[in-house]
């Protein structure tokens, strides 16, 4: 069976393409890493790949707040592309400032009737940048690559992670739809975070990662490709180191579970 292609967009500032794009090397998909101009300018095509994945950083330094700016040219420039790969059931991926440039292109969580975005990412409830090692647990069965109540141990980095609903109307009809992906929890329980730091950002509903409808669209603010590896926990040394240890962590689960959808 011939690997399935994954395209990792790069931008100014992006820094975590590297690893992301050697994730999916691991889990078996074939990988390029290309800049945004490149498919602005039309030398490549979006629909040359099976996957589009933004990963984490700072896209354009964040300067008009995080992910902004490449929201805005994706919006103007590959508005109706990125509309095609969806609706074809093409696999989206967003981690971090990827999410948070889905959330601002609409396309995640949604939009109404009217045209209003359901939710918003902002600052952090701290008010300042976190990063910490997390429990999340996934909540929805209605993503074909997620495996429905698995809990994961990632770390987050980001300042405007706070996952707020337009209204309680919005965030009902997130949970009701089955677009909770992914939930913070408590350190040592399954329960859901009550509280900083276990929820890092003050997240409302403790939302960490959402879907769209379809599900085959897929945002989160961990960074899964920040944890490939059994020695990427810090507490490894305090736990047996598994036989195929490069591909042991909990992040790379994601990674896999996105390959084997492809292929299928």
């Amino acid at each position: 069976m011939s690997a399935p292609r994954v395209l990792v967009l790069r931008s100014p500032g992006t820094n975590c393409d590297l690893e992301t794009a050697h994730a999916f090397l691991l889990a078996g998909a074939e990988v390029e890493r290309l800049h945004v101009q490149a498919l602005i300018d039309g030398a490549r095509r979006l629909d040359e790949f099976g996957a589009l994945v933004i990963p984490g950083g700072f896209s354009y330094g964040d300067d008009l707040g995080a992910g902004t700016v490449l929201a805005n040219r994706l919006r103007t420039r590959l508005r109706d592309d990125l509309a095609a790969f969806v609706e074809r059931g093409r696999l989206v991926l967003g981690i971090c400032n990827g999410f948070q440039v889905l959330v601002r292109l609409g396309i995640l969580p949604g939009i109404d009737s009217s045209g209003e975005k359901l939710a918003s990412l902002v600052e952090n409830e701290s008010g300042r940048f976190e990063d910490r090692w997390i429990r999340l647990r996934v909540e929805t069965g209605s993503c074909p690559f997620l495996e429905r109540g698995a809990v994961l141990e990632l770390p987050i980095a980001h300042r405007e992670g706070r996952f707020l609903a337009r209204d309680a109307a919005a965030l009902s009809r997130l949970e009701t739809d089955g677009q909770v992906a992914f939930r913070y929890l408590q350190p040592e329980s399954d329960a859901p975070a009550r509280g900083y730091p276990a929820n890092p950002n003050g997240s409302e509903a403790a939302i960490a990662g959402i879907i769209n409808p379809a599900g085959n669209v897929l945002g989160l603010m961990p960074h899964p490709e920040r944890h490939l590896r059994a020695l990427h926990h810090p507490a490894w040394t305090r736990r047996a180191v598994p036989a195929d240890e490069e591909r042991s962590g909990d992040g790379y689960r994601v990674f896999e579970g996105a390959v084997n959808y492809l292929r299928g």
